[in-house]
C-alpha cells in the first residue's frame, strides 16, 4: 500500500512538472490537459486573491484602535459574504454578460458552465467558466474591502451591508464591464491588465465618498483644525497583513495571464509586480526618513501597497526598469498625498484613497508613458506609450478611463450613501464611538481581557477625581 502511494505521488509530480513534454505525443489528450492545467492555474490564482482578505483583515484591524479591532476584522468576512452572493446574483452578469457598451444584460443568477453563451467577453480563454467566475469574484471582493476600509471606526454595520450590496451589484460591475466586459473603454483600447482602475480606483473612490459623508472620527482634529495622530493598536498585525497581501498579489497579477503554458508570460508579470512592490517600500521609507527625520514603518507599508496598486494595471505592458520607477513613484505619491488629504480634513484610517486611489491613477497613466510596442503586441491591448514613440494617444485613453471611472463611482457612491445618511443614518452615536464598535455593534470586544482592564483603570481614575 505504501509503495502504491509513493508511485502515485511521483506520477503526479511528473505530470505537474512536465505537462507538455509528458503528453505531447498524445494529440487527443493534449487539448484536454491544456484546459485542465489552465483551469487549475486560474483556480489557484483565485485562491491567492481570496487569501488577500486575510491580509486586509490584519492590516485594517492593526490600523485601528483596540476597541474597534474585532469589528473591523469581522467586517472583512461580512463584506466577503456579501460579495459572493451579490456577484453571483447580478454583479457577474452586469460586468461580463452580453450587453451593450455600458453593462451586461445576460447571465443573472449565474448557473455555471452551461451559461457560457451569456458571457462572450470571457470566451477568449478555455478556462472553465465556473473558475472564471471565482476569479472575477475575488477581484470584486478586494474592491469592496477597499471601499469599506475608509469607513472604519465610525460607520454603522448596516452601511456595510446596504452599500456593499449596491457596490457589488451595480457600481463595480459597471466599471468592470467598461474595461474588461466588452464596454466602451475596452473598445478604446484602455490598458488595465489586472485592475489599477477597475479594482483599486473604483474601491478607493467609493471610500472617499463615504469618508467625506461620515466626517472625521472624534478627536481626529483639534480646535484649530489640525490633525491629531490616532495610532493603530498593533503594528505587528499590519506588517503581517501586508506580507500576506504581497503573497496574494501573485494571484492578482500573474493569475490574470489565465494560463501557465505558452511562453510563461505570467512569470514576466510576476517579475515586474515583485520589483515594483520592493521599490515602493524603499522609496516610501526613505522619503519618510528624509521628511520627518524618522523611518516610518506605516509609510513603508503604504508604499508597498501603493506600488502594487500602480503596477497592477501596467505589469504586462512595461519593462522591469520602468516597473521600478512606477513602484517608487507610487510609494512617494502615497506618502505625500496621505499627508495632504489628512490636512485637508479627510480622515481615512487606512489611507484608502491615497494608496489605492491616487496610486491607481498613476498606475493607469503609467502605461500611457512606458508601454512598449513588443509587450503591447503580446497582450493585444492598446498602443505603445509616449516614451516608446506612441505619442499621446494611449495616455489620453488612460486619462479618459481614469476620469470616467472616478466621476461615475464618486457620484453614484455619494448619492447612495448620502441617501442612506438622510434616511437611516450612517454613523454610530458619539457614545457608541467612544465605547468602541466592538461592544456597541457586537456586544463583545475583540480583546476582552485588555479592554476590561482599561475600563477598570479608567473607572478607578474617575473615582479618585
Amino acid at each position: 500500500m505504501k509503495r502504491s502511494w509513493i508511485v502515485g505521488l511521483i506520477t503526479l509530480f511528473l505530470v505537474l512538472a512536465f505537462p507538455v513534454s509528458a503528453f505531447a505525443a498524445n494529440e487527443v489528450t493534449t487539448p484536454v490537459l491544456q484546459v485542465g492545467l489552465n483551469t487549475l492555474f486560474v483556480f489557484l490564482a483565485a485562491l491567492l486573491v481570496f487569501f488577500m482578505q486575510a491580509g486586509f483583515a490584519l492590516l485594517e484591524a492593526g490600523s485601528v484602535r483596540m476597541k474597534n479591532a474585532g469589528h473591523v476584522a469581522g467586517k472583512t468576512v461580512l463584506t466577503l459574504g456579501i460579495s459572493v452572493i451579490a456577484f453571483w446574483a447580478a454583479g457577474f452578469a452586469l460586468g461580463f454578460g452580453n450587453g451593450n457598451s455600458f453593462w451586461g444584460t445576460t447571465g443573472f443568477l449565474f448557473s455555471g458552465d452551461d451559461a457560457a453563451a451569456s458571457f462572450r467577453s470571457l470566451a477568449f480563454s478555455d478556462v472553465s467558466l465556473n473558475v472564471k467566475f471565482l476569479f472575477q469574484l475575488s477581484f470584486a471582493a478586494v474592491s469592496l474591502a477597499i471601499a469599506c476600509g475608509g469607513m472604519a471606526e465610525r460607520a454603522k454595520l448596516s452601511v456595510y451591508i446596504i452599500f456593499g450590496t449596491i457596490f457589488i451589484v451595480f457600481i463595480y460591475p459597471i466599471v468592470a464591464h467598461w474595461v474588461w466586459g466588452g464596454g466602451w473603454l475596452g473598445s478604446l483600447g484602455m490598458q488595465d491588465y489586472a485592475g489599477s482602475t477597475v479594482v483599486h480606483l473604483t474601491g478607493a473612490t467609493a471610500a472617499l465618498a463615504a469618508t467625506i459623508l461620515l466626517r472625521p472620527r472624534l478627536g481626529k482634529y483639534n480646535k484649530e483644525g489640525k490633525p491629531n495622530v490616532i495610532s493603530g493598536h498593533n503594528q505587528v498585525l499590519t506588517v503581517l497583513g501586508v506580507i500576506i497581501i504581497w503573497i496574494g498579489w501573485f494571484g492578482f497579477n500573474p493569475g490574470s495571464a489565465l494560463t501557465p503554458l505558452g511562453n510563461g508570460f505570467f512569470g514576466y508579470v510576476a517579475l515586474t509586480t515583485n520589483i515594483a512592490a520592493a521599490a515602493g517600500a524603499l522609496a516610501a521609507l526613505f522619503i519618510s526618513w528624509a521628511v520627518a527625520g524618522k523611518s516610518d514603518i506605516q509609510s513603508m507599508l503604504n508604499g508597498v501597497l501603493a506600488a502594487f496598486v500602480a503596477i497592477t494595471g501596467s505589469c504586462a505592458f512595461v519593462t522591469p526598469w520602468a516597473a521600478v520607477i512606477i513602484g517608487a513613484v507610487a510609494g512617494i505619491i502615497a506618502f505625500f498625498t496621505g499627508k495632504w488629504l489628512e490636512r485637508a480634513g479627510i480622515d481615512d484610517p487606512i489611507s484608502a484613497f491615497s494608496v489605492h486611489g491616487l496610486a491607481g491613477v498613476w498606475g493607469a497613466l503609467s502605461t500611457g508613458l512606458f508601454a512598449t510596442p513588443e509587450l503591447v503586441a503580446t497582450t493585444g491591448v492598446g498602443k505603445a506609450g509616449l516614451f516608446y514613440g506612441g505619442g499621446l494617444g494611449q495616455l489620453g485613453i488612460q486619462a479618459i478611463g481614469v476620469l470616467g471611472t472616478f466621476a461615475f463611482v464618486f457620484v453614484v457612491s455619494f448619492l447612495v450613501i448620502g441617501a442612506m445618511k438622510y434616511i437611516i443614518g450612517i454613523r454610530v452615536t458619539e457614545e457608541e464611538e467612544m465605547m468602541g464598535l466592538d461592544i456597541s455593534e457586537h456586544g463583545t470586544y475583540g480583546y476582552p481581557e485588555q479592554m476590561s482592564l482599561i475600563q477598570h483603570q479608567a473607572s478607578k481614575s474617575t473615582q479618585r477625581m
